[in-house]
């Protein structure tokens, strides 16, 4: 998850493209990612339960979407992200806004105080991370175009 429009922009960067995108429709928020299990291939796949936490998570890391009851999340796979050079630090938008799943996250303080009581903060070094898995994986099916890249 990121802090600020800097990491998200670092995240964004380093995204494998069946990882997971997670952000507040329509409001500033932290990107979250969810890093896909390998049996995991479709979106639909992933678990109720580990969709509302994803949900939960970002609502409350967003400054104007954690102080209403509830929010609109969209998610997608990131080989769906689009990052164009005049866009600002932070900001994406979509190869095919119909990839696009949309859910309703409603407050659940519980659930929040859970996610925050288990919380490991690391600093992994992304840029290796994605290198290596590039060299390890072939993703042919998921490849964004290269016209639409920084």
């Amino acid at each position: 998850m990121g802090k600020d429009k800097f990491e998200n922009e670092e995240l964004l960067k380093y995204a494998f493209p069946q990882d997971v995108w997670f952000h507040v429709s329509s409001l500033s928020s932290a990107h979250v990612y969810l890093r896909m299990p390998e049996e995991l291939k479709d979106i639909n796949d992933i678990p109720k339960e580990i969709l509302e936490e994803c949900g939960q998570l970002t609502k409350e890391n967003s400054i104007q979407g954690c102080k209403k009851g509830s929010v609109k999340i969209v998610y997608t796979f990131a080989a769906n992200l689009r990052k164009e050079k005049p866009m600002a630090t932070g900001e994406v938008s979509f190869h095919d806004n119909s990839k696009c799943m949309y859910m309703n996250i409603s407050t659940n303080k519980k659930l929040v105080k859970a996610i925050i009581k288990t919380k490991r903060e690391e600093n992994p070094d992304l840029k290796r991370i994605y290198e290596d898995k590039m060299k390890a994986v072939s993703y042919t099916h998921l490849t964004l175009p290269t016209s639409d890249l920084v």
